[in-house]
């Protein structure tokens, strides 16, 4: 019989697709797995079991949520959640304030935003832009953003553009004062009522519609004359043409990308004076404006600050350059061809100097990174060897202490990517817990999450060192037995830590358990299990391989670090292998374990559906496997 020792030193390729597991030929084969669930992929190439999830908050009532991270430095950080109508703000994992707001549920998916300073712009194409500021800790204002106005005047510094034919006149009854605005044909709706137009670059407000063809207006900038003009313009952003879809903030300039009637159009303010955006005579600091100009109209799905003015269409990707960015110097170059994701706006990140963006498909992850050779950018697949495990994404966000991108899916799963390009690892994993998650957000390197637990939305958090889920960390100056607070968790199974040993599962019930004994420091949550499962033993050289031959596991070697439970399947079920006294996990100073652990294998096993070997455990203690040594027969 054949025989093979096979030595699996990392796994930092991550999960492979199924429909990758014939290619025995790529070195992502040798080091991936075909289940990694609930584990973090170390730099060094081993695998930890996943942080638990810290209870923060329960939304009753809410189906829906956003959420943001609004950090102006590292000791004034909040995690904003946006549900309907309603703005709740976090600090440290405790609410600060709650306040009514003006979006609806359904425009939550499509919710956009920019952070500068104190002030947040937020954006939807059926929402009049907002700003969102805060005062104190405790005080948060929202308010519509406002275009500055001229002190004489009153008019307002808003983009303007002539959405009617072009041979469409207006003809105003006088100069000055309260006038008539007749059109050549219908054209006023009830929606132009207090907007502003321009004729000939002077400003009119619409006061009242009379016709369809005549409408009051008061003149704030008096007219040239009272002759006929194709030379007007109305709002660029109304109720009637629909408001920005994206925002960012670049070379000390507010953008706003994209809207309903115009998709493919940007607008830039003047420098130093957001809310001004007069195009003026087109002086270096004046507003900018321009659009995309390709053989079909693409819509700006995200507008990005990074070493460039990014822009990410439905069809592809573009680079604004000019430095200084001006009127004058601006220049717009399409980069890659892949296009973004539209079915809601889930923004790119930046991470180590790329952009990351879920292609048109929702099946990709793109990594949109400038080439100092080529000068251009290039937007290369970091999902091709995991594909499987992207299914219509709902968010996304980057933590940047763990190397850690987090995409929530549809599913309620988290696909977790740990990427250092340095060392070439790009590997995907996946989050599980008992709900599914809804949606993400990064603040100040604390990782939170919204979980809809037993119909409930939850706020929740990753906590290092814990190992249960919706779980609280306790602690009491004398030890006790019985433990309270617990309502979230109420009739559930949960696990117990207590003073760093775990202890028989309870059932809560009153918001309240008993430990079968007293301690000063407990982790109480539910349990969630990781898992560990190999790849096919396809090593493509005729001497060990499961393709049309059975094969069978002689004994297999474990690396653990830091470890302090173990649970192996080699062929006779799931066991746990034996950490502390006699075996006996429960009520046991258990020891941490460094090193190797020899286990022997039984039966044969045909095809890809069993593996040789897998690891699965709930058991809240620590596991991390560096690597496993297999020493494998086949049949002749």
């Amino acid at each position: 019989m054949a025989k093979l020792t096979i030595s699996k030193n990392n796994f930092t390729a991550g999960e492979i697709a199924p429909d990758l597991w014939g290619r025995s030929d790529l070195q992502g084969y040798m080091n991936g797995a075909a289940r990694l669930r609930n584990v973090l992929l170390r730099p060094t190439g081993g695998v930890t079991r996943r942080p638990g999830l810290g209870h923060v908050a329960t939304l009753d009532g809410v189906t829906a949520v956003r959420l943001i991270a609004f950090t102006f430095n590292t000791e004034q950080a909040y995690l904003l959640v946006l549900s309907a109508a309603i703005l709740r703000v976090f600090r440290n994992g405790n609410p600060v304030f709650t306040g009514s707001a003006p979006w609806t549920a359904a425009m939550l998916p499509n919710l956009t935003w920019t952070q500068s300073a104190d002030t947040l712009f937020l954006c939807h194409p059926d929402l009049p832009p907002q700003r969102i500021t805060r005062r104190s800790h405790t005080d948060w204002h929202i308010e519509t953003f406002t275009f500055a106005a001229d002190s004489a005047s009153a008019a307002r510094h808003e983009p303007t553009f002539k959405f009617a034919r072009d041979d469409i006149t207006l003809i105003p009854s006088a100069t000055g004062g309260t006038i008539s605005l007749t059109a050549s044909e219908d054209f006023f709706l009830p929606g132009h009522v207090n907007l502003q137009f321009r004729l000939k670059k002077k400003a009119v407000r619409i006061n009242s519609i009379t016709s369809p063809k005549v409408a009051q207006a008061t003149v704030l900038q008096t007219l040239e004359n009272t002759s006929a003009t194709a030379d007007w313009e109305e709002p660029a952003f109304s109720a009637i043409h629909g408001w920005p879809v994206c925002t960012t903030i670049y070379q000390d300039r507010l953008a706003f990308a994209g809207s309903r009637d115009l998709p493919n159009r940007v607008w830039l303010s003047k420098t130093s004076d957001i809310d001004n955006f007069d195009l003026g005579t087109g002086l270096d600091d004046e507003a900018i404006e321009f659009a995309l100009l390709t053989d079909q109209v693409d819509a700006i799905r995200a507008v990005v600050a990074g070493r460039h003015l990014q822009l990410f269409t439905t069809g592809a990707e573009w680079m604004i350059t000019g430095e200084p960015l001006t009127p004058t110097k601006l220049r717009a170059d399409r980069q890659t061809r892949v296009g973004s994701f539209a079915d809601r706006a889930i923004p790119p990140r930046h991470v180590d100097g790329a952009t990351l963006f879920l292609s048109r498909t929702g099946k990709e992850l793109r990594e949109f990174i400038y080439t100092d050779i080529d000068q251009s950018y290039t937007a290369a697949d970091l999902a091709l060897l995991s594909s499987h495990l992207f299914a219509d994404p709902v968010d996304q966000d980057y933590a940047q202490r763990d190397r850690l991108f987090l995409v929530v899916m549809a599913n309620g799963r988290i696909a977790a990517l740990t990427l250092y390009r340095a060392q070439q690892v790009a590997a995907w994993t996946v989050f599980m817990t008992d709900g599914p998650f809804r949606a993400i957000a990064v603040v100040d390197n604390t990782i939170y999450v919204a979980v809809l637990r037993a119909g409930t939305m939850r706020i929740e958090r990753f906590v290092p060192d814990t190992h249960s889920d919706a779980h609280l960390l306790q602690t009491s100056d004398a030890p006790r037995q019985g433990w309270s607070g617990l309502e979230h968790l109420e009739g559930r199974t949960v696990v117990i830590v207590a003073d760093g040993m775990p202890q028989a599962r309870r059932v809560v019930q009153n918001g309240a358990i008993t430990l079968s004994r007293p301690a000063r420091v407990v982790e109480i949550g539910l349990p969630y299990s990781h898992e560990i499962r190999p790849l096919p033993p396809e090593l493509g050289n005729g001497a060990v391989t499961s393709q049309g031959g059975p094969v069978r596991l002689v004994r297999a070697v474990f690396r653990l670090h830091a470890a302090k439970a173990l649970a192996v399947d080699v062929g006779q079920g799931l066991r746990q292998l034996p950490f502390g006294r006699g075996g006996d996990m429960l009520d046991t100073a258990l020891p941490v374990r460094n090193g190797d652990i020899e286990v022997r294998g039984l039966g044969w096993v045909r095809g890809t559906d069993m593996p040789l070997w897998r690891i699965e455990q709930d058991a809240p203690l620590p596991c991390t496997l560096l690597s496993v040594i297999t020493e494998i027969k086949g049949a002749d």
